[in-house]
């Protein structure tokens, strides 16, 4: 069964109250809390009560569009152990804060392999805290680097010939009068941007993240650190990245991009669905899809691998829901090797699973799902911590404007930071 794109509004409501929930009149009601997308997972709501034949019926409830308002919301109503919440789409990074607070329920054991076969390991590890299995992979994220074949061809760089870096989309920009377009406005797209360039030399900005504030050891003063922050400056100093790289999120990336400078880009997948959607109503040039090339996240050092970011969402289940057994059985439903090919084919938002990636309608749809899967093999997640907030607060802080960042101080100063907000020494 293939997701149907009708009846959307229908899938998706607002809060449920308590006299819809279920009890005498009817089978249990379970409300899942999701972040805004095009209808997916409503359309997996309405699919997954389908199948439940009778047995729980599944609701969809939106949250904000910005990954820490999701963060606050449901944080405030699990702090206050709300029971309506059975179902909730999680950012990956929130993960670790929510199992410690003791907001999500235990994944049963016997269910854990079930929920992790055949599932990308970047996806299971964002799903994993303290070695337990606390959430449920439901899509993966990640970023691919984007190319105009002619720019490339025109720089003497063969993208498909092997891994490129940094150094060399840079200097071909700089060669032929193109930009490179990346996230780095001061938000959760620039700590993404910042993780993958210090993964990528083989170090992490938390080395034991899941130590307590005061055993924490941060990966900051490594050189590591040092050759990733050497990226920001040398694309910066170069000229191009921009005359608004510091404001810049995904669609100013890809605006760039797009446009008559554009020449690299890092960026979701998303990207080949919007450009395409943009030529079929005539906004964007045809042209543009024939140039476009694609291959796996630069390397921040030659000859290491890249740590392509981790993004996608988790699905959790409340700690404090009323239907524990009917939740798991509906994440089982919503999250099956199927729901998440049907989910990237109506979505557009990458699976978790790998066997997605040989579906002939998602080859046909994503001409470059092997290096999406490649790219989920690589990847690396953000921090994960309980304190993932304040540390992400703290990077996006002192790496910007990424015109300030100097690679022989900006590290440290971010570790000085994390160190005195964890340490309640210093406010963000």
């Amino acid at each position: 069964m293939r997701l149907r794109r009708s009846a959307i509004a229908v899938a998706t409501v607002t809060m449920i109250t308590a006299s819809a929930c279920g009890g005498d009149t009817g089978p249990p009601v379970l409300n899942w809390y999701i972040n805004p997308d095009n209808g997916g997972q409503a359309e997996l709501a309405e699919k997954c009560t389908d199948e439940a034949g009778g047995a729980y019926e599944v609701q969809t409830s939106i949250l904000p569009n910005d990954a820490s308002a999701q963060r606050e919301q449901l944080i405030r109503r699990l702090a206050a152990n709300d029971s309506s919440i059975d179902l909730m789409s999680v950012d990956p990074p929130f993960v670790p804060e929510f199992a410690e607070a003791g907001f999500l329920l235990d994944i049963p054991d016997e269910r854990a392999e079930e929920f992790t076969d055949g599932v990308v390991e970047s996806a299971v590890t964002g799903a994993t805290w303290r070695d337990e299995l606390v959430g449920i992979p439901f899509w993966a994220n990640t970023q691919l680097l984007w190319y105009r074949q002619s720019v490339a061809e025109q720089a003497g760089l063969d993208p498909e010939a092997g891994p490129v870096t940094w150094e060399q989309i840079i200097a071909a920009a700089e060669e032929t009068g193109t930009t490179v377009a990346v996230q780095a406005n001061r938000y959760e797209g620039y700590t993404v941007w910042i993780n993958a360039l210090i993964e990528g030399t083989g170090t992490s900005v938390l080395l034991n993240p899941e130590a307590e504030v005061e055993d924490l050891e941060l990966g900051l003063s490594e050189p590591g650190a040092e050759e990733g922050a050497a990226v920001i400056a040398e694309l910066v100093d170069a000229g191009v990245a921009g005359p608004a790289v510091s404001t810049a999120n995904e669609e100013e990336a890809r605006a760039l991009f797009q446009g008559d400078s554009g020449g690299f880009m890092v960026n979701w997948p998303y990207v080949w669905q919007a450009a395409n959607g943009e030529v079929d109503a005539g906004a964007l040039d045809a042209s543009f899809i024939e140039d476009l090339g694609w291959t796996i996240y630069p390397q921040t050092v030659e000859g290491e691998d890249s740590a392509p970011p981790f993004g996608g969402i988790t699905l959790g289940i409340g700690a404090f829901t009323e239907y524990p057994d009917e939740a798991i059985e509906a994440a089982a439903c919503i999250t099956s090797p199927e729901s998440r090919t049907e989910y990237m084919l109506f979505s557009g938002n990458p699976s978790a699973s790998e066997e997605s990636y040989s579906d002939p309608e998602v080859v046909e749809a994503f001409p470059m799902a092997e290096f999406i899967l490649e790219s989920l093999q690589l990847a690396k997640p953000r921090p994960q911590t309980p304190f993932y907030n304040e540390v992400s607060e703290s990077l996006q802080r002192t790496y910007h404007p990424p015109s300030s960042v100097q690679p022989d101080s900006t590290p440290d100063e971010a570790a000085e930071l994390i160190v005195g907000v964890l340490n309640k020494e210093v406010l963000l």
